[in-house]
């Protein structure tokens, strides 16, 4: 794989128009519905991808959730990649966790979001 994958929710409103925003943002990343793959063969758990999204780097690594979003950010220009590694950094690493713990948990109440982008009725992330 040469660029990596952003792995968004196919069923979810609101995830989709976010995947639709990535590219503005300069990132080397395809993005890409998580029902369209084989998630096994990149090593993507499909009951955590369904509730954090998930980022396949080029290498093969899996992050989900901030972690992911922070992978992607770093492949961008210079100020995304310093948004990203802040984003995993001892002080900025808790901080980015309940955002995007907040954002997956409201993405069916955000722009786009519809009721079928509800974590609600998803398996829970262990």
């Amino acid at each position: 794989m040469q660029r990596g994958v952003m792995l968004n929710d196919g069923d979810c409103g609101f995830c989709m128009k976010t995947a639709a925003l990535v590219p503005r943002l300069g990132v080397d990343v395809d993005a890409v519905a998580l029902q369209t793959v084989d998630l096994s063969q990149w090593g993507v758990d499909e009951d955590r991808a369904l509730v954090e999204m998930a980022y396949v780097a080029p290498d093969g690594a899996v992050a989900y959730g901030h972690a992911a979003w922070a992978g992607i950010l770093g492949t961008g220009p210079l100020p995304w990649r310093l948004v990203g590694r802040c984003m995993t950094s001892r002080i900025g690493s808790p901080i980015a966790r309940r955002v995007y713990r907040w954002v997956a948990d409201n993405r069916s109440r955000l722009p786009g979001g519809t009721p079928a982008c509800s974590l609600e009725n998803r398996p829970s992330a262990g």
